[in-house]
């Protein structure tokens, strides 16, 4: 089990880490992808590598739950638990995303891929569910 949970942090760590990449001083540097800021650059930089563009999941290595048309994410707790703790593949993703990024990226499945969760997610949201 924790090979398995090592092996999906160091797949999302290289998937992602083009995101963060910061260049030196700060300043825009050609080729470089800027750390995501809304829901939609969070899902297409992270998620989508594994979810799909198209959020329907997939199988092969691992079987990977669809997002589309996902009634679990009626509640807004379970995506949020799902990114803060990870679970089977996919690892916690703490490290790489903040409470900003998650509560866009929630909000933005809950509102896409024909899933109509209309409540926003915020910020508080998140960090009320963060560990102390």
């Amino acid at each position: 089990m924790a090979r398995k949970r090592a092996f999906g942090t160091l797949i999302v760590l290289f998937l992602a880490a083009p995101a963060w990449a910061q260049p030196p001083g700060g300043g825009d540097t050609p080729g470089r992808t800027p750390p995501p800021v809304t829901g939609e650059q969070v899902y297409v930089q992270v998620c989508q590598a594994c979810h799909m563009a198209d959020a329907k999941g997939g199988s092969g290595a691992a079987t990977i739950p669809a997002l589309a048309k996902n009634p679990k994410l009626a509640e807004p707790g379970y995506p949020i638990g799902m990114i803060l703790q990870g679970r089977g593949a996919m690892p916690p993703l703490t490290d790489l995303l903040g409470p900003a990024q998650i509560a866009g990226v929630v909000t933005y499945v809950r509102t896409h891929f024909g899933n109509s969760y209309r409540q926003p997610v915020s910020e508080a949201d998140v960090k009320a569910m963060m560990a102390p």
